[in-house]
């Protein structure tokens, strides 16, 4: 089930200025030297667990789906090495 969140108009508008941030580009990809379309804004800290993060400019990302899928298991829910590695490279401004 789809969390009520991904509907607000917060979201949707922030999820714009994150796509258009990074230029519509998924940064997983870009890390590697490729360029694919960027569809979906990734929670670095995932909104189940951070909620006071949900709308933080550097906890969002954008990010293809395949990319995107990579980040969490979907039976467990949980971050995989992958998502991990962006949660230890991305940490709040100082």
């Amino acid at each position: 089930m789809t969390n009520p969140f991904y509907k607000t108009r917060q979201w949707t508008n922030k999820r714009e200025r994150i796509l258009r941030r990074d230029s519509y580009l998924c940064q997983e990809c870009k890390r590697y030297g490729r360029s694919r379309q960027a569809t979906t804004v990734h929670h670095i800290n995932p909104l189940e667990k951070s909620p006071e993060l949900a709308l933080v400019s550097w906890n969002l990302v954008s990010m293809c789906s395949s990319c995107h899928d990579s980040m969490h298991d979907r039976v467990t829910d949980q971050l995989t090495d992958a998502g991990l590695r962006w949660q230890e490279k991305v940490s709040p401004p100082p």
